[in-house]
C-alpha cells in the first residue's frame, strides 16, 4: 500500500509530519510518500533511522499555509503539497491521502479539483471520531456543509455507518440525530425531515440523541449538518483540554494531592490517552472517490502516525468502494428537496 502525506502540513511543518511518516512506514510496513519541499524534506529526514523502511520524496514547490483562503488557494496553488498528493490518489498511484493542514482548502481541492465526489453523492462529509471512554463514535458532519438538507443528512448517515462497520468493527452500526431533545419530533425543520427518511432506509436508526448521551455508548455514528457539528466537536475538545488543565492544577496546589496525583499517574495517563484525538489522529473525508484522511494542524508525531494508520484501514476496509454499492441499496426517495449538486 501506498500513502501520500502532505509533509508540509502541520503547524510546525515538517518535522511531526515526517516523524509521523517514519513511525506509520515501521509499524504498517507501507511505503509513505512525503510530498512537499524536497530540500526540507531530505534534512529532516536525515534526522532518522530510515534504512530498510518504504520512504519517498515527491516535490512540491508550493504549499497551503493556514493563512491561505480555502478558494483561492485551491485554485491558484496547483503545485501545492495538497494538489500533488491528491493527484497521486486521482491517478492511482497512491492509496489514499493524509494532511494536517488547511481544512477549507483540503476540501477545496478533493472536491473541486482533484478526486472529486462518488457518483450520486450530494455532498462530501467530514468527519470525527470521537474517543469517548474507549469506545468512540463517529460525528458527522464536522464542517463541510454548514448548512444541509434533509437527504444530505441521510446520505451522511449511510456513509457514516459503512465507516463504522468497516474501520470501527461495529456490527449494525446505530445512526442517531444529534437533536435538543431525545423525543421524536424535537428539533429543527431539518431534523425533523431527516428523521422520516432516516426511519424509512435500512439503517439501525435509533432516533434522536441529545449531547449528555454521547458517552452512554449509545450511538456508533451521531448525524447532524456541519455547522452544529463543527461547534460540537471544537466544544468537546476544549471542553477536554480544560478539565485535564484543572486536575493538573488542583494536583499542585497542595503536598497532599501532590502525593494523590502521584499515586494516580498511571490511571490519569490511561484515561488521557482515552480522550487524547491525537491518538485518532484524522478522521475521513467521506463521499469523495479516493481515501482522503484530515488530521488536526497542531498534530504532533503521533497523530500524524495514526492519521496514516486511518488511511490505511480505509483503504484496507474498500470504504470507497462500500460508500459506491451502500448509496445504492440505503437510500430512499428524497423528502423532495433538491439534491443541489
Amino acid at each position: 500500500m501506498r500513502i501520500a502525506l502532505d509533509a508540509m502540513g502541520t503547524d510546525d511543518y515538517p518535522s511531526p509530519d515526517v516523524a509521523g511518516a517514519v513511525e506509520a512506514a515501521k509499524e504498517l510496513g507501507d511505503t509513505i510518500a512525503l510530498v512537499g519541499d524536497e530540500d526540507l524534506l531530505k534534512a529532516e529526514l536525515s534526522k532518522h533511522k530510515t534504512a530498510g523502511l518504504a520512504l519517498e520524496i515527491v516535490h512540491a514547490p508550493q504549499m497551503i499555509s493556514m493563512e491561505d483562503r480555502p478558494a483561492e488557494a485551491a485554485r491558484t496553488k496547483l503545485e501545492s503539497s495538497m494538489h500533488i498528493g491528491m493527484a497521486l490518489v486521482e491517478s492511482g498511484e497512491a492509496d489514499g491521502f493524509v494532511t494536517c493542514g488547511n481544512t477549507g482548502a483540503a476540501l477545496a481541492v478533493a472536491t473541486l479539483h482533484k478526486i472529486k465526489r462518488i457518483r450520486g453523492v450530494h455532498r462530501p462529509a467530514l468527519t470525527s471520531i470521537v474517543p469517548v471512554r474507549g469506545k468512540p463514535f463517529i460525528l458527522v458532519d464536522v464542517g463541510a456543509n454548514v448548512d444541509s438538507k434533509p437527504e444530505w443528512l441521510l446520505q451522511f448517515a449511510v456513509m457514516g455507518s459503512i465507516y463504522a462497520e468497516r474501520v470501527l468493527n461495529r456490527q449494525k452500526p446505530r445512526i442517531a440525530l444529534l437533536s435538543l431533545g431525545e423525543e421524536e419530533g424535537k428539533g429543527n425543520a431539518l431534523i425533523s425531515e431527516a428523521s422520516k427518511l432516516l426511519a424509512q432506509s435500512d439503517l439501525n436508526y435509533v432516533g434522536n440523541a441529545e449531547p449528555k448521551e454521547m458517552s452512554t455508548g449509545r450511538t456508533d455514528v451521531l448525524v447532524c449538518d456541519g455547522f452544529v457539528g463543527n461547534i460540537f466537536a471544537k466544544t468537546l475538545e476544549a471542553m477536554g483540554s480544560n478539565l485535564f488543565d484543572a486536575i493538573r492544577d488542583e494536583i499542585d496546589h497542595s503536598l497532599r494531592a501532590k502525593l494523590g496525583g502521584f499515586l494516580m499517574r498511571p490511571a490519569y495517563r490511561r484515561i488521557f490517552r482515552q480522550h487524547d484525538p491525537f491518538e485518532i489522529g484524522g478522521a475521513p473525508l467521506l463521499g469523495v472517490d479516493g481515501v482522503v484522511i484530515i488530521g488536526h494542524g497542531r498534530s504532533n508525531a503521533l497523530a500524524v502516525k495514526n492519521a496514516i494508520r486511518q488511511a490505511h484501514q480505509a483503504v484496507e476496509g474498500k470504504i470507497v468502494e462500500a460508500i459506491r454499492d451502500g448509496l445504492g441499496q440505503k437510500s430512499v426517495p428524497s423528502s423532495g428537496q433538491s439534491g443541489g449538486h
